[in-house]
């Protein structure tokens, strides 16, 4: 043993890929981060905080594609997500006039009683926001206890929140609405049309919502149930026409 012992007390900032110097400043500087180191000559090394966290980069090989977003990650664990959400979304709307939801850079929606939402950045890193006290038991869709449209949701919020995929969500949902659409409860129906609505908005299809929110307004709901179905979408103000 030797005489000084090691103290549990160390800091790990994560080393991330820049593919752009530009764009990840400005990118940052839009949510509110201090930049704590500025240099691109003769490498490129930035630095980042916010809050009691740091984020670094240094130079990007020259064959990485940030469309890939494969260039690297972190986890940022924290007491609660939400407020940190709360606080990317003003400041994405401040600056940007909306919340960043697809391409690069992007954040994805929370849900409220979630315990993790992702940040990618413009060079394809993957910043994860987790809840310390996250559940270990996490359902991760294909519940056999589900059934019917109460799975397509479940199976929905998967594929939104943990696979980061839209897309995929989307075709879900418009296929298990056509499958369980009449047999289902009003409120799985409600909750699939306002998540169709939010999809539709997200993946630049307005067009769609005029096929949704029609069939949303004349469901009868409880207000508890509308309650519901307004907190399941990230801005409860794309229900405003047909969920008053």
């Amino acid at each position: 043993m030797t005489e000084e012992h090691i103290q549990p007390n160390e800091t790990t900032v994560p080393l991330l890929h820049c593919v752009s110097a530009e764009e990840t400043l400005a990118f940052w500087r839009a949510l509110d981060f201090q930049v704590t180191y500025e240099q691109t000559k003769p490498y490129l090394y930035l630095a980042f905080r916010w809050s009691g966290f740091d984020l670094h980069y240094g130079g990007a090989p020259s064959a990485a594609d940030p469309s890939a977003e494969n260039t690297g990650g972190c986890l940022v664990m924290v007491d609660a997500v939400a407020p940190y959400h709360a606080a990317f979304s003003e400041a994405m709307r401040r600056t940007y006039g909306k919340v960043l939801a697809k391409g690069q850079p992007r954040m994805t929606r929370y849900r409220p009683g979630a315990s993790r939402f992702t940040v990618v950045d413009p060079s394809g890193n993957t910043i994860i926001f987790i809840q310390r006290d996250e559940p270990t038991e996490l359902e991760y869709g294909g519940s056999k206890r589900l059934r019917g449209l109460a799975r397509v949701l479940d199976n929905a919020r998967i594929l939104r929140e943990f696979k980061d995929d839209d897309r995929a969500a989307w075709r879900a949902l418009n296929s298990g609405l056509r499958r369980h659409g009449e047999t289902a409860p009003a409120v799985e129906q409600a909750l699939a049309l306002a998540a169709l609505i939010e999809l539709s908005v997200a993946l630049d299809e307005p067009e769609r919502v005029s096929e949704w929110g029609p069939r949303l307004q004349p469901l009868p709901l409880s207000a508890p149930e509308r309650d519901r179905v307004r907190r399941s979408v990230a801005d409860p103000a794309v229900l405003a026409p047909w969920l008053p």
